[in-house]
């Protein structure tokens, strides 16, 4: 009787050891998520709520501009899901069927002008970057959501050749931050987040939202992505209650 216990628990040791080594269960699944650089900070935040809330999934962050993301993307990059700052990038991946379903608005963001701490240009609004004082201004380069969007609030001002003359181009939203923060450039235009979230600038004002395109941060899926039940847990986490909180408290606004 002891030889047959002891015959019948080995069988089933080596069983659960054939199950474990085929991965059976709960499998832990690691999603890389491609995200604009705007979305930084917050995902920080994001990251710790839902790896917390997830013990099978772990979610990690590639920040880079939009653009360059969108290209990473064509490239066949390894990228889960795709966090863009604006819609254009998302809508030229849905174009070619590189995202799964569809894509869906996650919250908005506003376009801001910002000097560095203790500026004496006395700028108020984007029609004064148009002085002779103001000798450089950090912008985004055209792979860049908050370029675009800079340079049509320049051209609703009537400014944008003026402006374009003393533009430093930047390839992504950290760098202008850097050069507003240590005084390389006279002003910058960055989103509304990354000015509320540095103390080594200073907020001059928020672009009329009628001035520019709306500044909607899309998120979605890739089409070529193995985790595609994970990235949709992930993504509908995003939407959830606790995402938003984190969302909000960092100066995004829902979009729904």
């Amino acid at each position: 009787m002891k030889m047959r216990k002891m015959l019948v628990m080995g069988v089933l040791a080596g069983a659960l050891s054939i199950f474990a080594a085929c991965g059976g269960g709960d499998d832990e699944q690691t999603l890389l998520v491609g995200a604009a650089m705007s979305l930084h900070d917050v995902n920080q935040e994001i990251q710790r709520a839902f790896n917390a809330a997830h013990d099978n999934i772990t979610v990690e962050f590639t920040h880079a501009s939009s653009g360059a993301l969108q290209t990473q993307i064509e490239e066949g990059a390894d990228i889960d899901v795709f966090m863009s700052a604006a819609m254009a990038q998302m809508r030229n991946l849905e174009e070619q069927g590189l995202i799964y379903g569809s894509s869906r608005n996650l919250v908005r963001n506003t376009v801001a002008l910002v000097v560095p701490v203790g500026s004496n240009l006395g700028l108020t609004s984007f029609a004064d970057l148009a002085n002779a004082n103001v000798i450089n201004v950090g912008v985004g380069d055209e792979a860049m959501p908050i370029g675009n969007f800079a340079r049509e609030v320049f051209d609703s001002y009537g400014i944008l050749d003026i402006v374009n003359d003393k533009t430093v181009f930047a390839t992504d939203v950290a760098q202008i931050m850097m050069w507003v923060e240590t005084g390389e450039v006279d002003a910058g235009i960055v989103f509304g987040t990354n000015a509320i979230a540095s103390e080594g600038v200073e907020l001059i004002v928020i672009a009329d939202a009628n001035r520019h395109a709306p500044s909607l941060n899309p998120v979605g899926i890739v089409a070529d992505s193995g985790n595609i039940s994970a990235a949709q847990t992930f993504v509908d986490f995003l939407f959830s209650n606790e995402a938003r909180e984190i969302f909000e408290s960092f100066g995004f606004a829902m979009y729904n």
